[in-house]
Formats: C-alpha cells, sequence, structure tokens
C-alpha cells in the first residue's frame, strides 16, 4: 500500500534541486506566512499577500495556496491534475487553492515537456513528495512546540491537531519548521485516504476559457510588439531565388520586409496587414532538391517492402520455419498517408531579443529545448533566456518542434524589435511537420488451428517505428515473430503525430488479427485472450506491456458493451492495444444508414492505474477516441511536385459533429502509479472502426482513410 512506501531524502540534495523526475524541489521554508483554519477564498485573489512556499507553492496569509503547474497545458489537463496531486499530500482543500501556470525553469523543475503522455506519469511521486515532505516538516515543528512525538499529531485542511485537540496553522510554525532537519523518510498517503485525487474537478481555466479571457498563445500581446507574417516555401526542394517587396511595403501598416535564410518576414502593425503584405510579395523560387509527390512516395514504400535491405528490430524463434510448414499463410499489406496536425490554435509566437535578456512567450510542447535551440541559433547563453508558457489550443506533436518560436527570435534579433509571428492555416497547413506516410507488411502463419509465425515489415517515410513498439503486443505472445523496418528519406517534414506510430500501426494489426479469428473461426476477443495466455509478465523485460492488465481490460470492454448480444442492426468492432504505457480495450457500434456506416457507440476500458482527475481523463479518452475514428475515417493528405494539395479545411475533411460518436469510458480500478492518457485512447479506435465496418458492409479495409474505399457509400451521405 502507498502507506508503506517510504521516501528517502539527502538534506543537501533536498533544500538546493532534489532530482525528481517532473519537478525538483527547493523549498525555502523562512518565506512560510500562515495557512489558517477554515480560509475561505477570498472574491479578489490579486490583492492577497502571497509569498513563496517552494518552487511550487506560495500560500497566502488567509490560508488561500497557489500551486504552479509546472508542465505545458495543451488540454491534456496537467493544468489541473498536478496541483491535484501536491495539493492532496499537502493536506489543503482543493477549493482553497488556485493554479498558475509555471515559467520554463531548468533549475527547480525537470523533464517540463507535453509529450508521450509523461507528464502525470514522470511527475507523480516527485510531486507527492513535494506536497508530504512539506507537511511532515511543519508537523514536526508543531509537535516540538507541543513537546510531544510527531508521529500523534495529524494534518488537514492546512492544520495541525494534536492528541488533545489543540491546533496549529500551518503558517503559526513556518518559522520553527525552516530550522528542523529535512525528514529522510516521508510517508505517502494510502489511495484510501485520498480526498483529492480520484474525484472530479473542474478544469481550472474553464471560466477563462469560455468568457474568452487571454489564455493562448494568439491571446498575447505586449506594448509596442510587431506582429509577422512569414512566406516560407511553397513547395518542399525550393528556396528563394530573388523577391521584389515593393508592393508589400506599399500595403498600409507593413513596416519593414526581412529575409532570413530561405523565408520572408514581413513585419506589420496587425495580423491582417502582414498576411496581406506577404500575399503581394513577388518571389521567385528555385529547386533545391527532388520536388516529391505521393505517387512517388507509394512506389518507393513499395519496394522497401518487396526488398531485403530492412533492419531487424525483433527476431523470436524461425519465422521461416513455421512459414515453411504451415498450413496456410494469410499476408496483408496496409497504407496510411502524410497527415497534418491542424491544431485548433495555429502556431504563434512572441520574441523580444535585446542586450539584457531573451523574453519568449508562447505555446510550446518543450520549451527547455526550444530554449536551448534558440540560445544555439542566435549565438546567446542559456541563462538569457526567458520562456513563458501559454495555454495551447492544441498540440498533438507539432507543438513539439518549435520551429516557429526560433523564428521569431531569429527575426526578433536581425530587426531588434518585440515581434510575434502568427502563421495562418495555410502556414499551418503547408508549412507542417507531419505525420509520415507509412506501409505494413503483416504476414502471419497458421498451423493445425494455432497462430505459429507472425512477420512485420514497416516501411515508412523519414523514420521508422519506435524502439520499444517492435516489442508490444503481439512479442511474446507468438513464439515465432520477426518485425523489421525500412525508411526512405525525404524532405518533406515529419515527426511526432498523436501516438506516434501505433496511431496506425494499432489499426493495421488489429485488423489483421480479426482477419485471423475469422480463419480460426475463433471469436475476436478470444482470439487476443488466448495469445496473452502465452505471455508471462516480467518474463522477456523488453515486453513492456502487461498480459494480466490487458487481459483485464480486454475482458471489462467485451462486458461493458455486450460483446456478440447487440440488437439486430449493430455491428460490433473489437481492438485491444497498449502505448504509451496504457492498456486499452475499445467496442465501436455501427449501424447502416442509406447503406453508410454510422457510428453510434464506442465501449472504452482503460488501465492507467489511478486516475488523478476522472473527469479529465474521461475527456481524454473521449478526445483520443474521436480524433482516431475521424482521421481513420477522413483524414487525408498528399503532395505533387513538393506541394501539400490541401491548406485548408475547405478541402481537408475531418469529423464533423453529427458523425462524432457517443464514448463510453470505464477504468480499471487499481492502486498502481499512474499512467498516459493523452494518446493511447486513439490507435486501437480505427482498429475497431475497419472491424466494425466490415462486419457489417464485408468491406476488408486495408488503407486509410477508410472513405477512399467506400466512396460508393459517400453518395448516399446527406449532407
Amino acid at each position: 500500500m502507498e502507506n508503506q512506501n517510504k521516501i528517502t531524502f539527502s538534506r543537501r540534495s533536498f533544500i538546493r534541486t532534489s532530482a525528481l523526475a517532473s519537478g525538483g524541489i527547493l523549498i525555502g521554508f523562512n518565506f512560510f506566512t500562515s495557512c489558517k483554519e477554515a480560509a475561505v477564498p477570498p472574491v479578489d485573489v490579486s490583492q492577497l499577500n502571497f509569498n513563496d512556499f517552494n518552487a511550487f507553492i506560495k500560500i497566502a496569509d488567509n490560508g488561500y495556496v497557489t500551486i504552479f503547474s509546472p508542465n505545458p497545458e495543451i488540454g491534456q489537463g496537467v493544468k489541473t491534475s498536478m496541483p491535484m496531486i501536491i495539493a492532496e499530500e499537502l493536506d489543503v482543500p482543493w477549493e482553497h487553492v488556485s493554479v498558475e501556470q509555471g515559467a520554463l525553469d531548468t533549475n527547480n523543475f525537470t523533464r517540463q515537456v507535453a509529450g508521450g503522455s509523461q507528464s502525470i506519469r514522470f511527475g507523480w511521486d516527485a510531486l507527492r513528495q513535494t506536497g508530504a515532505t512539506a507537511k511532515q516538516m511543519l508537523v514536526n515543528a508543531a509537535a516540538a512546540k507541543w513537546g510531544i512525538e510527531a508521529s500523534s499529531c495529524s494534518a488537514a485542511n492546512g492544520v495541525i491537531t494534536s492528541p488533545t485537540g489543540e491546533t496549529l496553522g500551518y503558517g503559526d510554525v513556518v518559522n520553527d519548521a525552516a530550522q528542523l532537519e529535512v525528514p529522510e523518510n516521508v510517508t505517502l498517503k494510502a489511495t484510501k485516504d485520498y480526498k483529492i485525487i480520484g474525484k472530479d474537478a473542474v478544469n481550472v481555466d474553464i471560466d477563462k476559457i469560455i468568457t474568452g479571457e487571454p489564455l493562448f498563445g494568439l491571446d498575447y500581446k505586449a506594448e509596442g510588439m510587431t506582429y509577422v507574417s512569414v512566406m516560407r516555401p511553397p513547395a518542399f526542394g525550393q528556396k528563394v531565388s530573388s523577391f521584389d517587396d515593393t508592393n508589400a511595403k506599399a500595403v498600409n501598416g507593413v513596416s519593414d520586409v526581412v529575409q532570413f535564410g530561405d523565408k520572408i518576414a514581413v513585419l506589420a502593425s496587425n495580423t491582417w496587414a502582414a498576411m496581406k503584405g506577404k500575399k503581394a510579395l513577388d518571389v521567385q523560387w528555385t529547386n533545391d532538391g527532388t520536388l516529391e509527390s505521393t505517387a512517388d512516395h507509394d512506389k518507393k514504400l513499395n519496394a522497401i517492402l518487396d526488398g531485403n535491405q530492412l533492419d531487424i528490430r525483433r527476431e523470436d524463434g524461425n519465422v521461416k520455419k513455421a512459414f515453411a510448414e504451415a498450413d496456410q499463410v494469410l499476408e496483408r499489406t496496409y497504407e496510411s498517408p502524410f497527415l497534418p496536425h491542424n491544431c485548433m490554435e495555429p502556431m504563434n509566437f512572441y520574441a523580444n531579443v535585446t542586450a539584457d535578456k531573451v523574453h519568449l512567450v508562447g505555446p510550446i510542447q518543450t520549451p527547455a529545448g526550444t530554449a536551448r535551440r534558440i540560445a544555439n541559433l542566435i549565438d546567446r547563453d542559456e541563462k538569457d533566456i526567458h520562456l513563458e508558457m501559454t495555454r495551447m489550443g492544441g498540440g498533438f506533436g507539432r507543438r513539439l518542434y518549435g520551429d516557429f518560436a526560433l523564428e521569431a527570435a531569429e527575426i526578433s534579433n536581425i530587426t531588434k524589435q518585440a515581434v510575434k509571428v502568427v502563421f495562418s492555416r495555410e502556414d499551418d497547413m503547408a508549412a507542417g511537420i507531419y505525420r509520415p506516410a507509412i506501409k505494413y507488411r503483416i504476414a502471419a502463419s497458421l498451423k493445425d488451428g494455432k497462430v505459429t509465425g507472425y512477420h512485420l515489415k514497416e516501411a515508412a517515410i523519414n523514420n521508422n517505428m519506435y524502439g520499444l513498439i517492435p516489442h508490444f503486443f503481439p512479442a511474446g505472445a507468438i513464439d515465432n515473430y520477426k518485425v523489421e523496418t525500412g525508411n526512405y528519406r525525404s524532405n518533406i517534414t515529419t515527426g511526432a503525430w498523436r501516438a506516434p506510430y501505433t496511431n496506425f500501426l494499432a489499426y493495421a494489426e488489429q485488423s489483421f488479427f480479426d482477419e485471423l479469428a475469422e480463419l480460426l473461426e475463433v471469436d475476436a476477443v478470444q482470439l487476443r485472450l488466448d495469445l496473452l495466455k502465452n505471455v508471462k509478465d516480467g518474463q522477456d523485460p523488453d515486453i513492456q506491456y502487461s498480459a494480466k492488465r490487458m487481459t483485464d481490460t480486454i475482458k471489462l470492454a467485451a462486458e461493458k458493451s455486450n460483446w456478440g448480444k447487440t440488437r439486430e442492426g449493430v455491428y460490433q468492432g473489437f481492438a485491444a492495444y497498449y502505448s504509451h504505457n496504457t492498456h486499452v480495450a475499445e467496442v465501436v457500434d455501427i449501424t447502416l444508414k442509406n447503406g453508410y456506416p454510422s457510428v453510434e457507440k464506442v465501449t472504452v476500458a482503460v488501465d492507467c492505474g489511478i486516475v488523478v482527475n476522472p473527469t479529465g481523463a474521461k475527456n481524454q479518452v473521449e478526445g483520443g477516441v474521436i480524433d482516431g475514428i475521424g482521421h481513420a475515417m477522413y483524414g487525408d493528405f498528399s503532395f505533387d511536385k513538393g506541394k501539400p494539395q490541401d491548406v485548408n479545411f475547405n478541402t481537408y475533411r475531418l469529423i464533423r459533429m453529427r458523425e462524432t460518436p457517443t464514448v463510453h469510458t470505464y477504468f480499471v480500478e487499481n492502486d498502481l502509479s499512474p499512467t498516459g492518457l493523452g494518446e493511447p485512447g486513439l490507435p486501437p479506435a480505427g482498429g475497431a472502426l475497419a472491424n466494425a465496418i466490415k462486419a457489417a458492409t464485408g468491406q476488408l479495409l486495408l488503407k486509410q482513410p477508410f472513405m477512399s474505399v467506400l466512396k460508393k457509400y459517400e453518395a448516399n451521405l446527406k449532407v
């Protein structure tokens, strides 16, 4: 149990900067002020006198607590859930807590990153320790004042109570606490004692979001700043040959035009003028490389799959022998297109480079890495960089890269002005960092009613699957198992897209397993359960998923969805997948309307360990499912001679509100440390949908988007 877990610190490392995942702790107890019993949140927090408690916490003299959330907020809810963890162990009422976004602080925080669904997972212990250690020192100080054992005292709601009922507010003992040794052993709460963790909490920014108060990068303004629109090469493989800015400078509001590298910045007093000035530029482009097209990529990827220059990522047993001895071999090739990120808030960033410091503000998933890159770009010391994070209107991996922030810093450094770079939607889609186009060729051997061999080949544009993915299910479940990868190096920029690689791989594998179940005349859910029986948890250190946890998750999804027991006219599809340290199983229910597949309901079972904020957790799962279904069904993106063929939503198809299903989410209950949620709900959605469509129509789907195969149904769709 959690209350038996003792956390050990050295005094020196704790008082300086503790090397804890997701947040080093810098305790400064001499800065404590009082925290009184029965504190009431004031109407105007700005009028209170707050004092630093530690790197994460400030406390006002009436007991109102401000907790800083260190990690970037992209809609995944960490600005709410991370402070909940601190408040739980600090033992202050959640209704007395206000939350602020922390700035980049590499001295007191670590892993200030929003990526890979890892914020809560890496921050869990450190954030609990932050609150628990501070509380314990306060209790120790109170006990010393009363002359009793600290173990006989209790603390709750910002108040310490003695066995006889005497009370002291936190603020009554902070000065004494500052003189004490930092406790080496801190007892964390048992899960049964949680008052905040596991309870629904409203998004701390919700009032500002719905009333339009400034929160996002696009909202940020600074006095005297100049807006910038950037002209980038219209095709990958082109660069600037020459340009004429006469007409651009004639636009009312345009103040300057500056070339940097193969880009041209138009500076103006407002975004409209900057964007209008950019359109007025007369630019001549020259080819600096191959102008690639989707048709070329298709041939390149097929050639990789057909060739013998692949890299082996994992190999168990003897796949070649298993295939040679098989009663039957099933082989399928699955393909997916490039995809843009399409964040609701286009890329933007503010930069003001001066002789004294570099002031940066904006929506970024990797503040520390971006600050380092900017320091190198403009030849400044990292200590000169001050970066503030705003809330982000979506990220999905696009804001990991910070190219837009580097542009702002470089332009500010050149022009000696405070600037704000703002992308239009066309800029965002045409100059993106895309999900790479990928093809998978999967083959399996069957003998005596069993799956005896499994061979997966991946051909990708630029980047291949992560090192862990070859060890995901069905690795360990099939004796003869092999994964190989190959790639084609393209000048089209690619990178992480929500649930990298697994967002497509899960569909391919889970669709393939349904075909295997059909050939073996076994229920699709039962086939997965049977294969999982072959896996012994902990036997192979490379395998990260748990057969037991996945089995429990699958059974929960089957139970809650009434798998195989639906009413007539409802067709079901199943998929289960492990990614980002979380086990997820999904069942999609569809009906046919005018012959067109309509997704009615999705039942989701999730094992992510302890759920910190159920409301936020459900939001993440539901968002991932709808995102997964929408992109699997409609997401398509192609290139012709280096140019993206879709640059706005008039031609790029997204899921529509009337097409979104009802999502029912269930969590496997346990006391295990929490894992990721922002991404794991997405990968199984495409596979479950494909399997449901196959059940309803008999149509095997081997290519995303599914509408490229289901064109015959679109004519019956009433828009």
